[in-house]
């Protein structure tokens, strides 16, 4: 695992925006070979969907050939209703890029069978080829997605009941009326994520802290969902400066001298590169 570390939650969205980009540039997707992009929802990413927007905006990046695939949404909850995970795809990113309508896949927590909306959701990324990058966001409680502590860690997307304590925090998001809160919900698994060819965990803030150091320090667990992600082959934390107050400083001290060798590498192949282009 890496974990980039960055001064501010700004910094951090600037890093993983120009990560995708550089990610989609160097697949070159076409219509026959799309890149295919997990997203999440909520807090974590939405500075760095403002920033895709703009790269997008200025010519930067385009998404035609990008198929994406929702990490989860609610059940029962219309789409048009401004808490859908649906809706906030639509306004905060979709409506302002060019990925095209039917290359969008979100789960549709309203269908008669939701089961079978798990199932064929899996089917879909199996049949386009796996996820080529995972975007996820960390909860406090070490949640990604809708995986709750206690979930399987072999998960598959699924019906998921939320537990009275997610139910209760998720009040402020419907008038602090707990009969509105939504309980159950359908999510992608922790094996679904872990199956992505990369994943990018974004996490920012004080709050964040605790989850992080359980995610990088502690034992794998489905106490923490999260911790799933330290068997990943290639898996990104992308950490602003107050989400790490809670590890070590060693931690903290080896990491950040990782990046400063990977930066010093990448400065030689560059100088490399230029030296043969002259050659």
């Amino acid at each position: 695992m890496r974990i980039i570390i960055s001064e501010t939650s700004d910094d951090v969205a600037d890093y993983v925006a120009e990560y995708i980009i550089q990610r989609i540039h160097d697949f070159a997707p076409s219509k026959e070979r799309p890149f295919v992009l997990g997203l999440p929802t909520g807090e974590s990413p939405m500075k760095t969907y403002q920033r895709l927007i703009q790269a997008y905006r200025e010519g930067r990046v385009t998404f035609r050939n990008v198929i994406t695939f929702n990490m989860d949404e609610y059940v029962g909850l219309p789409r048009d209703h401004p808490q859908s995970y649906y809706y906030f795809m639509k306004n905060n990113f979709f409506d302002f890029v060019d990925i095209p309508e039917g290359n969008r896949n979100l789960l549709d927590g309203n269908v008669p069978d939701l089961i079978q909306e798990c199932q064929c959701y899996e089917e879909k990324i199996r049949q386009v080829g796996g996820i080529h990058l995972f975007l996820a966001g960390i909860g406090t409680d070490g949640h990604v997605a809708f995986n709750e502590p206690g979930s399987s860690l072999d998960s598959l997307t699924r019906v998921k009941s939320l537990n009275d304590e997610t139910i209760a925090s998720n009040a402020r998001f419907f008038e602090n009326d707990i009969r509105k809160v939504p309980t159950m919900a359908l999510t992608v698994g922790i094996r679904t994520v872990l199956q992505a060819q990369s994943v990018l965990v974004i996490a920012t803030g004080v709050k964040k802290a605790g989850a992080v150091a359980h995610f990088v320090e502690g034992r794998v667990s489905h106490s923490h969902p999260i911790t799933a992600l330290q068997w990943h082959r290639s898996a990104i934390l992308c950490l602003d400066r107050d989400a790490t107050v809670e590890l070590k400083v060693k931690t903290v001290n080896y990491f950040e001298g990782l990046r400063k060798r990977e930066d010093e590498l990448r400065r030689r192949q560059e100088r490399a590169a230029l030296t043969l282009a002259k050659m």
